[in-house]
């Protein structure tokens, strides 16, 4: 049993890809260390085969020079501590995910010449992967096409995909259009923190859909929960009663049941809907950093798998108009989910495993390994 540390942290974007590939490598009966921030604890349950040490982290959003000052000497403080910590862990091989809360570990590592891969989730090489992929022995991507990567380090870049959860694979099953006077099953969802402008602009778009196509929609919507309230009387106003919640917990199934989708484009949404093969209208987070969701959802669209819809200048009308041409076009929607499971990589998280195993001089044994179908 060798031992292999994955450094992760923030959002589910981050998270949901390195819970995929813990759960693959302990499957193969791998030590797995998580190695993240101070909100360590509360992936307990979400890493459950995974031993998990935290690690100071900071970041320099949102701050100003005093803040960027200290953040510096809190991952300064981090790199430290995680340099002493993999000395004693003596791992076989790291694993970062981006995002600051890697960045002290992956650093160490770097420091310790320890064997290393970091993975991209967007289309976009991410800032601290991108400071740190000169430093690591491979680079596994989850696009064909990645902007932001030196070219003399393509030759270090594996394509594996985007690992989900279990349960996202789990859902998958063929897409069945709606019937033309039947139910529209229609999920809304911001990513793993939802986003507060659905709220307000869905049920507006929906309250001008002509009344055929509104008695159509069976609605499931993820609200922030300071915002349920509020897109709950939006909904009652125009006679509708959908499902609204704060964090779906079945999105498997949800996203299985679902004839169409509207949300946003981060790594690990956009992912799903290949891997489950549902036609989406993607509207980008406008902030994301170096606007990768607009990279992301660019691909997408350009694959013909979705229609992407920028916020800025996005109003309930365009939005309604857009909803209701597509209510009215199943085949354009066969079509697009189709095209979504093409894009699909169901073995991404066995990829990635096989990728860090090669790192890391690892062998895998054959009734541990899990095989599936690209």
């Amino acid at each position: 049993m060798a031992t292999v540390v994955i450094a992760a942290g923030g959002t589910g974007g981050h998270l949901f890809p390195a819970q995929a590939l813990a759960d693959e490598l302990a499957q193969r009966w791998h030590r797995v260390v998580l190695m993240t921030d101070d909100r360590g604890y509360n992936y307990a349950q979400t890493f459950p085969r995974a031993e998990i040490v935290t690690i100071p982290s900071a970041t320099f959003a949102d701050r100003g020079a005093i803040g960027k000052g200290l953040a510096v000497l809190r991952l300064a403080h981090g790199a430290i501590f995680a340099f002493a910590t993999l000395g004693r862990i003596k791992p076989a091989v790291v694993v970062g995910f981006g995002g600051y809360p890697a960045l002290p570990t992956m650093f160490a590592a770097a420091r310790r010449g320890l064997p290393s891969v970091i993975h991209e989730q967007n289309a976009i090489l991410g800032r601290v992967n991108r400071w740190l992929a000169p430093a690591v022995t491979r680079i596994a991507s989850s696009f064909e096409k990645m902007k932001h990567l030196d070219p003399v380090l393509a030759p270090r870049v594996t394509i594996t995909g985007n690992p989900v959860r279990p349960a996202i694979l789990a859902g998958v099953r063929p897409y069945t259009p709606p019937l033309a006077d039947g139910p529209l099953n229609l999920l809304v969802f911001g990513g793993s923190q939802g986003a507060r402008v659905f709220s307000t602009l869905v049920p507006e778009a929906v309250g001008i859909l002509p009344v055929d196509t509104r008695r159509r929609l069976q609605i499931v919507q993820q609200c922030r929960a300071e915002d349920l309230e509020a897109a709950k009387a939006r909904y009652d106003a125009i006679g509708l009663r959908p499902t609204l919640v704060p964090f779906i917990g079945d999105m498997g199934e949800q996203l299985a049941r679902a004839h169409l989708v509207i949300s946003r484009a981060g790594a690990s949404s956009v992912t799903e809907l290949a891997i489950v093969g549902r036609p989406s209208l993607l509207i980008p987070y406008p902030h994301a950093m170096d606007d990768h969701q607009t990279a992301n959802a660019g691909e997408i669209a350009a694959m013909g798998a979705g229609w992407m819809l920028a916020e800025a200048g996005l109003t309930a009308e365009i939005l309604a108009a857009k909803i209701n041409e597509l209510a009215s076009a199943p085949a354009m929607l066969s079509d697009a989910a189709a095209k979504a499971a093409s894009l699909g990589r169901p073995r991404a998280a066995a990829a990635l495993a096989d990728l860090v195993e090669s790192v890391g001089g690892l062998g895998t044994g054959p009734t541990t390994r899990r095989e599936s179908a690209a």
